[in-house]
């Protein structure tokens, strides 16, 4: 459903000092969502900051690579901010430490997002799940203020974009996103300087990693499933940070047959960070089952339990969400046609 603006545009020309957050490990979408709107609320002669409540991904790092803008959370002060803008998440699972910080202040908050899974976080919510990235909604919310877009947020944007659509190979790239990304070129987005960075600029480190967890690739379920993991120990043993797990999950669902896939990724505050991603199988009930969510084909959850018992735990509801609907009129959590948007 269309987001009404309205509200947003109102709070945002009377507030000169938003705090932009976006969920723990951030990813493309999320940090060129803050990028871009970080920008464009400056041309407004507002004063925004941009803050992430965990590492930054090294494959990141090119974004703001002296860290003038982007901000840890736990290293800075933040009581002169007026009001708050949470992109790309709309739960406090993921927000990590800024989820206690956010239970405690008294400002006007919005969430931005487009994933189906959602808290009442308290104040305005502006989600459209049938939108293919948040980068989108920054976009209409730029339109709606008015805004001429900067080159500079058209290329964040267009990162955003590109990315939750998997570089538009996914189910939720419509004729609509190409017209989008198009508008984006031409207000000054580089595709080739992005894709360049993105996918083939990686660490030593990251690729060592990369190859652990190809050894460790596993089938299961008849081969409707396969996974890898992920130890505490492979970090130093690589010199990879956690980050460097991102797109992991990309190898085991390219695996001919495999209609779902895993990684199982051990955490340092104990439990275990689980994702998922799927052919054609809606999975996003399956990890809100754990605590989790996300888009239908692509979601994640961390149980508190360690790897080998997630695994378990994981794979025989699985087993059991696989297996076919006793009657046609039963519940299915197969997706009624892979080749639509998804609908989170």
């Amino acid at each position: 459903m269309p987001v009404d603006w309205s509200g947003l545009v109102t709070l945002l020309r009377q507030r000169d000092r938003p705090l932009l957050m976006t969920h723990v490990r951030p990813d493309a979408d999320g940090l060129g969502s803050q990028l871009a709107l970080y920008e464009m609320l400056q041309v407004m002669g507002k004063h925004p900051r941009v803050a992430i409540a965990s590492r930054l991904p090294p494959r990141y790092a090119f974004l703001d690579p002296e860290r003038r803008i982007i901000e840890d959370f736990k290293s800075a002060d933040w009581q002169d901010r007026d009001c708050v803008l949470i992109l790309d998440t709309g739960t406090w699972a993921q927000l990590g430490d800024f989820a206690d910080w956010l239970r405690r202040s008294t400002l006007p908050r919005v969430v931005i997002d487009h994933h189906r899974t959602q808290d009442d976080l308290g104040g305005l919510a502006c989600v459209d799940v049938t939108a293919e990235a948040t980068g989108r909604l920054v976009y209409e919310l730029i339109q709606a203020l008015g805004l001429p877009l900067r080159p500079g947020a058209a290329q964040n944007l267009f990162m955003a974009l590109a990315t939750d659509t998997g570089w538009f190979r996914h189910a939720n790239t419509t004729p609509n996103t190409f017209t989008l990304a198009a508008t984006l070129m031409q207000a000054g987005a580089q595709p080739t300087i992005l894709y360049e960075k993105l996918y083939e600029t990686a660490t030593l480190a990251r690729l060592r990693l990369v190859g652990l967890a190809l050894e460790r690739l596993h089938i299961a379920l008849g081969g409707k499933v396969a996974y890898t993991e992920i130890y505490l120990k492979d970090y130093p043993l690589t010199g990879a940070v956690p980050g460097d797990t991102e797109e992991l999950i990309n190898y085991p669902r390219s695996l001919e047959g495999v209609e779902v896939a895993l990684v199982f990724i051990e955490q340092a505050s104990g439990g275990t960070k689980v994702s998922f991603r799927s052919r054609s199988v809606d999975i996003s009930r399956l990890a809100e089952r754990f605590g989790g969510g996300g888009h239908p084909l692509a979601c994640g959850a961390t149980l508190p339990l360690p790897l080998h018992q997630a695994r378990e735990t994981v794979l025989a509801a699985l087993q059991e969400w696989l297996r076919p609907s006793p009657s046609p009129d039963a519940a299915s959590p197969l997706l009624t046609s892979p080749q639509e948007p998804p609908h989170h």
